[in-house]
């Protein structure tokens, strides 16, 4: 159904950890997660989560810095630090880390995304002790140096030559479509970064960047598996607990204004085979009624083969063979990020069809919401799927949904038990509230278009021609 995975992330393990989302024993069969959570006195938020499906454990560890809110002529700078922070620390030089973790038989990563960067680990439950340490060690005494820096800034400036710039559509939709959208900097910047401003950057700014950012106050601890409370606590207050304490980190402000006219851009991708069309349009506040009213309009024009895009768009126009997207669809999911968000959706097509009969098809099923309630089985079927799509999440490999979704509620709302009560949020959301969210946000005025022109289907037809 929905595509959860995303670009910057490297994630998912092949641990599979099977029925974590286990229903409450009433008859209600609601979510319902058992989690100890406190914070340290430096700060740090800690989440705990207790299971026994498997002697395997999540450790995670959540920082408050994404490429959203990275500093001005460093673009790039939050994902080229995300990568600085495999490189050793104090007392476990490079190599210590990823060997500790591959010889107990688990498997380690890390990503970026718009609202934080996270590093995690699955392994079993009697490395946890080891782990702890050596994270604590890696948040307090992370190795940054020249030769980490000039090797990293390497590693990241192939990265980006390599994965987007050499790519056919390269930075299509993902980064180009919330560059055209938003207005304020802190979103609408080139997150995957500048070159030159990578290359550029020092070891003092990469120390001043670690000392801004990566503090216990700015970070969330979360723990899912097969552990005991009191120990655990424990060795968290043992390992972190001696970190100093640092002020809360200060956060941009990231708001957009309301859009009142609609936006479209084009440009020609010489690697791209086909043209390729995007769209996006600004949600509401996260956590609020009409955003949970988006996430099930999401169900119901987008996610699956019953979705009504889907239907007109392949089935019955044959426009696209497929479309993905989403609320934040193309970098997490609607609930791992905070600050402005668009729902979006993409697609490759063939040269047949014109952006402007595209956008006609598109405008006939959004008007066709936008004007009529929806009928009380196609919001029960919408909200099937959105459990369906969050109980997955949840039950995924390695406990990485459970550990994501403790992370973000306790990182931007100081509040994990919140994953219990999404179901309610979503379960209010009546027939009128969907009309009149969509009525706000899927205004053509609140949409932004950005379509690829093929370069490589051009070269190939002149080729073609010349013969």
């Amino acid at each position: 159904m929905k595509k959860w995975s995303l670009a910057l992330a490297l994630a998912a393990t092949a641990l599979s950890v099977p029925a974590l989302a286990q229903p409450a024993p009433a008859t209600a069969q609601k979510l319902h997660v058992d989690m100890q959570y406190f914070t340290l006195p430096n700060g740090l938020k800690v989440v705990l989560a207790k299971d026994q499906i498997a002697p395997t454990v999540t450790i995670a560890v959540y920082y408050g810095i994404g490429f959203r809110v990275e500093p001005r002529e460093r673009t790039g700078f939050a994902h080229l630090f995300e990568h600085l922070m495999f490189q050793g620390s104090k007392h476990a030089p490079k190599g210590v880390f990823d060997k500790t973790v591959t010889n107990s038989g688990g498997i380690n990563n890390g990503s970026t995304r718009f609202d934080f960067t996270n590093y995690y680990e699955v392994l079993p439950s009697s490395a946890l002790d080891r782990m702890l340490w050596l994270e604590a060690d890696r948040m307090a005494n992370p190795v940054i140096d020249q030769t980490v820096l000039e090797n990293q800034q390497g590693v990241v400036g192939n990265e980006v030559k390599v994965n987007v710039l050499n790519q056919p559509y390269s930075t299509w939709p993902w980064i180009d479509l919330p560059m055209l959208a938003n207005t304020n900097w802190y979103n609408s910047h080139n997150f995957y970064g500048d070159l030159k401003e990578i290359e550029a950057a020092t070891v003092p700014d990469a120390k001043s960047f670690f000392d801004a950012f990566y503090r216990p106050s700015n970070a969330v601890m979360v723990i899912a598996g097969d552990l005991d409370y009191a120990a655990t606590r424990a060795t968290i207050e043992k390992y972190f607990g001696p970190i100093p304490k640092k002020p809360a980190v200060v956060q941009p402000d990231i708001s957009e204004p309301r859009q009142t006219a609609e936006k479209f851009k084009s440009r020609v991708d010489a690697l791209a085979p086909k043209p390729g069309y995007a769209a996006g349009y600004h949600v509401p506040g996260r956590g609020t009624p009409e955003w949970y009213a988006m996430g099930l309009i999401d169900q119901i024009l987008l996610q699956g083969d019953d979705s009504r895009l889907y239907t007109r768009l392949v089935q019955q126009t044959g426009i696209a063979g497929e479309i993905s997207g989403g609320i934040n669809g193309d970098l997490g999911n609607m609930f791992n990020y905070r600050g402005p968000m668009l729902w979006s959706f993409s697609f490759t097509h063939d040269p047949t069809h014109t952006p402007a009969q595209i956008t006609k098809a598109v405008d006939d099923v959004i008007e066709a919401l936008r004007s009529t309630p929806v009928s009380a089985a196609e919001l029960a079927r919408a909200k099937t799927k959105m459990r369906s799509d969050l109980y997955g999440e949840i039950d995924g490999g390695g406990r990485v949904g459970l550990v994501d979704l403790l992370a973000v509620h306790a990182l931007f709302d100081d509040d994990p038990q919140a994953i219990n009560r999404i179901e309610d949020g979503f379960a209010k959301v009546t027939p009128a509230l969907i009309q009149k969210t969509a009525q706000e946000y899927l205004r053509k005025t609140n949409r932004s278009v950005y379509v690829i022109e093929p370069g490589a289907a051009a070269k190939g037809t002149a080729a073609q021609g010349g013969k």
